[in-house]
């Protein structure tokens, strides 16, 4: 399915992005096509005090939070945004807010589909072959329970591989016309025996509790030619930090379609193809290096002193090294020592975390500092960056239809939990 949105005037930049969800939600709503919506999104900002829905251009740079929420009637799906180094309770209020504010835009997109919908499709879901699924379960659910002896992601795949080849190779002759559904019975098989390790056991793919952090180690000064560096690993994700000091003249130069602007703070971000251990083609920047780097620079931004403070252009690069987890949050936590080793005086030090969930019916797990893995076979990846005294930007991204208020209060408070542990 493919929505395309024609933006046809706008007044206030900041509002397209949340005007695009909601076109998108009303027009699949009215297409008949199966939908499990509707979705609506608005954008939140906190003025003085006061929460605003929806602010105007003119009034984000005077607001201290800047979030942009999407959700259903019933919970929320989709959180991005920054803010001013603003508690914990701060945030969920602004998102509860949010979703008050979307229960009213999804009752006015069913009035629309009631009024104005066409008749819902028919159609037949894919299913897999349960002959298949049963034959499977059977011969090599002890060989996938076995994987949680392995903590190597490369053993850990090279052994689930090991597993899906030997199947084709036995099953093949059995299954000749579902071969191609093998490999996805398997990782289906995986996803659940994880899944339900976590639930039940509190126990995870890598042997850590539910609010382990990997080991972590960090290094500063390691590049003798920059301003500053810094290395920071957390378990098999590794980011290098890379910062480079210019006078005022050195800014960026923004013309856009509301007038000039500039801009003395830069991130970039790089994810070459070796630090998930491919071989690949190095070229243009995509929607991975654009938007992993503007959230680590939202997360650094708010503690970045003044041009009168500190008249310099900071320019911050993270080369990933190795990457199994949040590379973005690992950007952040280079960046920072990397930034106070050049000299820089922020106002404090930054990190960053990436949550997950489990969840199955009332039964769920929040997850501190995910692995790639629990990303892919998990149903959240929500990342918070900040101080030790708030939030300065904030990620989520949901494969469920939503999570509770009650769930992400959880999340934020092991999170912060985790950043502090970082920090320290």
């Amino acid at each position: 399915v493919q929505v395309i949105i024609y933006t046809l005037s706008s007044d206030q930049k900041e509002q397209v992005d949340v005007l695009a969800i909601n076109a998108a939600s009303a027009a699949l709503s009215v297409s008949g096509i199966p939908f499990h919506g509707p979705v609506g999104a608005v954008r939140i900002g906190r003025i003085n005090g006061e929460f605003v829905i929806n602010p105007g251009y003119g009034e984000i740079d005077k607001s201290d939070i800047d979030l942009v929420v999407a959700g259903t009637k019933k919970a929320v799906t989709m959180i991005e945004g920054s803010s001013k180094i603003v508690s914990e309770d701060d945030m969920i209020s602004a998102v509860e807010l949010a979703h008050e504010n979307i229960k009213k835009l999804c009752a006015a997109q069913e009035e629309l589909a009631a009024k104005a919908g066409k008749p819902p499709m028919t159609y037949t879901a894919f299913a897999k072959n349960e002959e298949l699924q049963k034959e499977i379960r059977a011969r090599y659910l002890g060989d996938i329970q076995g994987l949680a002896r392995i903590t190597e992601k490369k053993e850990r795949e090279d052994a689930l591989h090991a597993i899906i080849d030997r199947a084709k190779e036995e099953l093949c002759e059995a299954f000749s016309d579902f071969t191609g559904q093998i490999s996805g019975i398997i990782d289906d098989l995986d996803s659940e025996v994880m899944r339900e390790r976590v639930l039940t056991e509190k126990v995870r793919a890598d042997g850590r509790g539910l609010r382990d952090i990997r080991p972590i180690d960090i290094m500063v000064g390691v590049l003798p030619r920059p301003h500053g560096s810094a290395v920071f690993t957390r378990g098999q994700t590794q980011s290098l930090g890379v910062v480079t000091l210019g006078t005022v003249t050195d800014s960026q130069r923004i013309d856009a379609i509301e007038g000039e602007s500039y801009k003395r703070f830069m991130l970039h971000y790089n994810f070459p193809p070796f630090c998930t251990g491919e071989v690949g083609r190095t070229g243009g920047l995509g929607r991975r290096e654009i938007g992993h780097g503007m959230l680590a620079e939202r997360a650094l931004e708010g503690v970045i002193p003044s041009e009168t403070e500190f008249p310099y252009t900071i320019r911050v690069v993270s080369e990933i090294l190795e990457s199994n987890g949040s590379s973005s949050m690992a950007t952040v936590c280079s960046g920072s020592p990397s930034m106070f080793n050049a000299g820089v005086p922020l106002k404090a030090a930054v990190a960053g975390i990436a949550m997950g969930l489990v969840m199955e019916g009332d039964r769920y797990a929040v997850l501190s500092d995910i692995l790639g893995l629990e990303d892919h076979l998990g149903d959240m990846d929500f990342k918070v960056a900040g101080t030790s005294e708030g939030i300065t930007a904030f990620q989520l991204d949901i494969k469920i239809e939503g999570i509770t208020p009650a769930i992400m209060r959880e999340a934020l408070a092991q999170a912060r939990e985790g950043r502090l542990y970082i920090l320290g």
